[in-house]
C-alpha cells in the first residue's frame, strides 16, 4: 500500500475522514520509526496519546455518569479505570486492526510491537487525540462510542482480573485457590514475553501472555473470566 491507500483504509477502519491527514499519520507513527528513519517532518504519537488520554477520561466519565445514575463516585471511578485500562484499549485497537497500520522502526517491528498491548492502547488514544484536534469533541465522542464503548461489553470491563476471577471461583467453592504457572519465556533478557497458565485443582482455565509475569497473569485471568461467563 502507498501512503494515500494506507490513510484511506485506516480512515475506513476508524470511521472518520481527516481534513489534516498528517494528524492521522502522526497518531500511528511509533518513535522507533522517526528515530531509525531520521524523519524530522513527522512527529511520533506520544503527544497525541497524552491529549487523547484526557479526552477519553472526559467522554468516558460523562458516559458512566449518565448510564449509572445510582452508582457513587467510587464505583464510577472503578468502572472508568477498567474501561480505559491498557488491555481494554488493546481489545478496541484489535477490533479496528490498528496494528497493521502502525509505522515502526525495524527493531520494534522485529520485537513484536504490532501485537504489544501497550502500543495498541497508546495508538487508540493517539487517534482519539488526532480526531479531537481535527474535528472537535463531537467527532471524538463518535469514535469513543463506536470503537470503545461499543467494543467493550460490560462483561469485558475489568480492573483486576485476578481478584475478580478468585471471587468467581470462591463463589463455587470458597476453599479453592487459583494457581498461576509460567509455562514459557521467550525473547532476550531485556525484552521477554511470558506465557502463564491459570488453573484450579490442576485443571487449566486459560492461558495469557504479557511482557511481564504480572501482565501475563492478568491476561490469563481475563481470558478465564470470559470463558466462565460464556
Amino acid at each position: 500500500m502507498n501512503l494515500d491507500e494506507t490513510v484511506e483504509r485506516l480512515e475506513e477502519e476508524i470511521g472518520y475522514k481527516f481534513k489534516n491527514t498528517q494528524l492521522l499519520l502522526e497518531a500511528v507513527t511509533h518513535s522507533s520509526y522517526t528515530n531509525e528513519m531520521k524523519i524530522n517532518r513527522r512527529a511520533h504519537y506520544e503527544r497525541l496519546e497524552f491529549l487523547g488520554d484526557s479526552v477519553l477520561e472526559l467522554i468516558s466519565s460523562e458516559y458512566l455518569y449518565d448510564k449509572y445514575p445510582n452508582v457513587p463516585e467510587g464505583g464510577l471511578s472503578k468502572k472508568r479505570a477498567s474501561m480505559v485500562c491498557e488491555p481494554s484499549l488493546a481489545i478496541c485497537a484489535r477490533g479496528m486492526h490498528l496494528g497493521k497500520y502502525i509505522f515502526f522502526g525495524k527493531g520494534e517491528e522485529a520485537a513484536g510491537g504490532r501485537e504489544r498491548d501497550s502500543i495498541l492502547a497508546d495508538v487508540t488514544e493517539a487517534i482519539l487525540g488526532a480526531i479531537y484536534l481535527d474535528g472537535g469533541l463531537e467527532e471524538a465522542r463518535k469514535y469513543v462510542d463506536n470503537h470503545i464503548m461499543g467494543e467493550l461489553t460490560e462483561d469485558e470491563l475489568f480492573v483486576d482480573s485476578k481478584t475478580i476471577l478468585q471471587e468467581m471461583i470462591q463463589q463455587i467453592d470458597h476453599n479453592e485457590v487459583l494457581k498461576y504457572d509460567v509455562i514459557k519465556e521467550e525473547g532476550p533478557e531485556h525484552d521477554k514475553t511470558f506465557t502463564v497458565r491459570v488453573s484450579v485443582q490442576d485443571k487449566e482455565l486459560a492461558v495469557g501472555t504479557g511482557r511481564t509475569k504480572k501482565a501475563a497473569q492478568q491476561k490469563a485471568a481475563f481470558e478465564a473470566i470470559k470463558k466462565i461467563k460464556k
